[in-house]
């Protein structure tokens, strides 16, 4: 055997696309590196293998059985929360960093790059680079075509036999090339620049409670099928109004919160939140304010439910609210006579208001959240000139420094008609959230939250009853659970409705029969 053919390097890739996740075309992907591969003048020095809708027990398998030098995984991230890989049942189940780390450290001795072409996966790369020499990641959200143009150009480089580096450069610069305004997105990370660090996620020791199980996380009960009773502990709250944030009933949805975060420390942040009402949108305004004050900002929320009818047909009666009740929320006092004068229009008014006295009162950073602005969608001519003079403050932190303070987080239900140039409002730029379905492994975490140990298909049943798939809204979620559990905990419950009660702790009771459990 010659000594180029022994020394033939494999490339293992990975693919996983949950059925609970958006579709990617990871099929498109491979083929491109596939046929790059084939024309390539190193064709002959490459082995490309395929293995898909990866279980965390498959990555094992594929990694003894092929022993690869280089591994690329396709598919979705979430950043800290990891990446998503499957389960038995074709859902969506996170592997952490540190378990990716330990799992590559394993196979250090022959892996020499991982490539993570996956959504927020820097997080992950940093934690593999402490024992593999080279590590590609996403240092944020990354559009599916521009992560397969990056693949195409990566390995494109490597067949004509260039270095791990180089490969790199050209998937960026192939990303530029083909007009896509991404090619910041993709990171490496190298052993030498992170082996001094300390893992952002340490990996536990042997002596160590064990990891968690790598087994998928929607867990199957006991053989008998038996359902658990609830555990006593369980502390019920009225499903109602924002989660607070000592609950143990929030429901994270990655990367979500994540983004929020990030954004939130940026210079003249903007972040717009929308989803249909009763999805949680001021539970994750609570948690914004919240990661504010714990950087030391000052903050404030206004609900724009509470302004008069009278005001939104003035502009200038609604301008004066808004400062006002602004100056109140930040604890300041009421100067607004101080700025309203002269022939200028409410819109110069406010602006000055804020740049001249509430911003430098302050001197730090300023997370504003402005809450059920539907209200003034519904007033064209005063929507038209708020959200106008909103757009303009966020573009003003480019040049002003006094507004780089002021961070925007803009939070409605209904989508945006207003006549008026889209480049002049504010919903066209900054990081846009919009609040996903519950997927079926956060509804299983809220079942194990309520105390219960459920089935799979029983979650299933549990979801098509509250209408979760198609509405997606946890408060739903907790409705069921606070109707069944309030009445199964009811010091004085008569035998009929505790019976009812555990008629509807059982998912596979009629969406009919729901109503008849209420306390």
């Amino acid at each position: 055997m010659s000594n180029s053919t022994r020394k033939k390097k494999t490339i293992l890739f990975l693919a996983a696309n949950p059925k609970n996740s958006i579709p990617l075309d990871l099929t498109g992907e491979v083929k491109g590196i596939e046929e790059g591969l084939q024309r390539s003048q190193k064709r002959d020095k490459f082995v490309l293998e395929q293995v898909w809708a990866v279980t965390p027990g498959d990555v094992q398998r594929a990694m003894l059985d092929y022993r690869p030098q280089i591994v690329h995984f396709s598919g979705h991230g979430m950043g800290e929360s990891g990446l998503i890989l499957e389960n038995a049942a074709g859902q969506a189940q996170f592997v952490k960093s540190a378990a990716l780390a330990g799992l590559f450290e394993l196979f250090a001795d022959k892996l020499e790059c991982v490539v993570l072409n996956a959504c927020y996966s820097e997080v992950q790369a940093v934690a593999i680079a402490h024992h593999i020499p080279y590590v590609v990641g996403m240092n944020q959200e990354v559009g599916d075509r521009a992560a397969r143009v990056f693949a195409v150009g990566f390995y494109d480089a490597l067949g004509a036999g260039e270095s791990f580096d180089f490969a790199y450069k050209l998937g960026r610069n192939r990303i530029a090339l083909e007009g896509i305004a991404e090619d910041l997105i993709p990171v490496i990370t190298r052993k030498l620049e992170v082996v001094s660090l300390p893992l952002s996620e340490p990996l536990e020791s042997a002596s160590a409670a064990p990891e968690p199980s790598l087994e998928p996380v929607l867990v199957e009960s006991s053989r008998s099928g038996v359902v658990a009773d609830p555990i006593d502990q369980v502390e019920l709250e009225e499903p109602e109004g924002q989660v607070p944030l000592e609950s143990a009933l929030y429901i994270e949805r990655p990367p979500v919160e994540t983004r929020c975060y990030e954004a939130l420390v940026k210079p003249g942040a903007l972040i717009r939140i929308k989803a249909p009402r009763q999805m949680g949108k001021s539970s994750l305004m609570l948690r914004i304010l919240n990661h504010g004050i714990e950087q030391g900002y000052q903050t404030a929320s206004l609900n724009f439910q509470l302004v008069d009818r009278d005001s939104l047909s003035n502009l200038d009666q609604f301008l004066q609210w808004f400062c006002n009740s602004i100056a109140n929320e930040l604890n300041l006092e009421d100067k607004l006579a101080d700025y309203w004068k002269g022939t200028f229009s409410p819109k110069n008014k406010s602006t000055n208001y804020f740049q001249r006295y509430l911003l430098p009162e302050l001197q730090r950073p300023v997370v504003l959240c402005l809450d059920e602005v539907d209200q003034v969608f519904e007033h064209p001519p005063i929507a038209t000139d708020f959200f106008g003079m909103l757009r303009a403050w966020h573009e003003d932190a480019r040049i002003k420094p006094i507004w780089k303070n002021l961070r925007l987080v803009i939070v409605h239900s209904k989508e945006v008609y207003i006549p008026l140039h889209i480049n002049q409002l504010p919903f066209n730029v900054g990081v846009p959230i919009e609040l996903p379905l519950l997927t079926q492994v956060q509804v299983v975490d809220l079942v194990q939250r309520h105390g219960l140990n459920w089935k799979v298909a029983e979650v299933e049943r549990l979801m098509d009853i509250v209408c979760i798939k198609f509405i997606g809204s946890s408060v739903l979620a907790r409705l069921h659970w606070f109707t069944v559990m309030s009445v199964l905990f009811k010091p004085y419950c008569s035998p009929h409705e505790r019976r009812t009660a555990k008629d509807h702790s059982d998912p596979g009771s009629k969406p009919e029969r729901f109503c008849t459990a209420a306390p």
